[in-house]
């Protein structure tokens, strides 16, 4: 009964408003993002307005995929909660406006169960319910496998633009976007963010991608991505594969994270 209901909940959706995926900028840690889709992948689409969030911390590992911490789970997954709470990020509209927002408005944590409430800030319900146009969605279980903060963020931003199948991106816009400013040197961005990226993402998610260097005179300028959708049956049954490989391992089993509590 847990491993259907662990899988089910891995194919619920993530959906938010692309203002939210494409003009937010935020660092978030690799855990970090994982709670709070975690957390939006649990919301229901006719939600009107954000209820608590309950649910254990066993529940998040078996989800994610976390079956090995050295029993720091509990501690860990607390961790990231308050470092999300304590986080906000600038979204920047059309208009020009920059609009500062929070993650984590209030959460409750009750050590002697290993349990988890949580409530969304207000200020991101317009990203986040009663969404009608302009909104991206795709299963949590694209993003669980994948261990660079820099892949998660990337592999939003460029699901967004999948129906258009091709976008390009000042170099320096893009580090902005996902918090990668301190690699100043292209190779080193190269090296660190975009080839892990690549390979995560084309291996993990529901997305095939490429990109193409554009250079203005002898300055590496642009990247130009092209987007497809997986939606061959032999290839999505691959990716699928890889991610069970990851967070299933064949040589543990969904009891293995019982520690977390």
């Amino acid at each position: 009964m847990r491993q259907r209901a662990t899988k089910e909940q891995r194919q619920f959706k993530v959906i938010k408003d692309n203002d939210l995926i494409q003009k937010a900028r935020f660092q978030l840690s690799e855990k970090e993002q994982k709670v709070i889709l975690y957390l939006i992948s649990k919301i229901k689409p006719r939600d009107a307005d954000f209820v608590h969030q309950d649910f254990s911390v066993a529940e998040f590992c078996h989800v994610c995929g976390i079956y090995n911490d050295s029993g720091n789970n509990y501690k860990n997954v607390k961790e990231a909660i308050k470092s999300l709470a304590d986080k906000s990020t600038w979204i920047t509209l059309d208009s020009g406006v920059e609009v500062l927002v929070r993650w984590i408005e209030k959460a409750w944590v009750y050590k002697n169960t290993g349990t988890v409430k949580i409530r969304l800030d207000n200020d991101i319900k317009p990203y986040l319910l009663q969404l009608r146009e302009n909104f991206t969605e795709y299963e949590l279980l694209y993003i669980l496998a994948m261990q660079s903060r820099y892949s998660i963020r990337l592999y939003e931003i460029l699901r967004s633009y999948a129906y258009k199948q091709r976008v390009i991106f000042d170099i320096g816009e893009l580090k902005r976007k996902i918090s990668a400013e301190n690699y100043t040197r292209y190779p080193d961005f190269k090296r660190y963010v975009l080839d892990i990226s690549m390979r995560e993402i084309n291996d993990l998610s529901d997305i095939a991608v490429k990109y193409e260097i554009i250079k203005e005179g002898r300055k590496y300028s642009k990247l130009e991505f092209s987007i497809r959708l997986k939606t061959d049956h032999g290839e999505r049954l691959e990716t699928w594969a890889r991610i069970d490989e990851i967070i299933d391992p064949p040589q543990l089993t969904i009891f293995d994270c019982e520690g977390a509590t």
